[in-house]
């Protein structure tokens, strides 16, 4: 029977895996998926952040395109969607 990983060991990978990605962003040398793995591990890990006036999170919203629901809509099926 195999034997399980301590929380110890669980706790230790977090902190690598972690630890890596911060580097790989901070360095400048995270490549799209890199960055992609690294909000999903955020994500997977019930991180999140709050826009607030001039944080990184506010600047990176602020370049976002906005995306309007009808004209996805339209453009997928040819009508606009009704609500109902």
């Amino acid at each position: 029977m195999k034997k399980r990983a301590t929380e110890d060991q669980f706790n230790e990978l977090h902190n690598l895996v972690t630890t890596e990605f911060l580097k790989r962003v901070k360095s400048g040398e995270a490549s799209t998926q890199d960055l992609k793995a690294a909000c999903e591990w955020l994500k997977t890990n019930d991180i999140s952040g709050i826009a607030l006036d001039g944080n990184p999170l506010s600047k990176l919203a602020a370049v976002m395109p906005k995306v309007d629901p009808e004209l996805v809509q339209q453009r997928l099926y040819g009508k606009r969607s009704e609500v109902r």
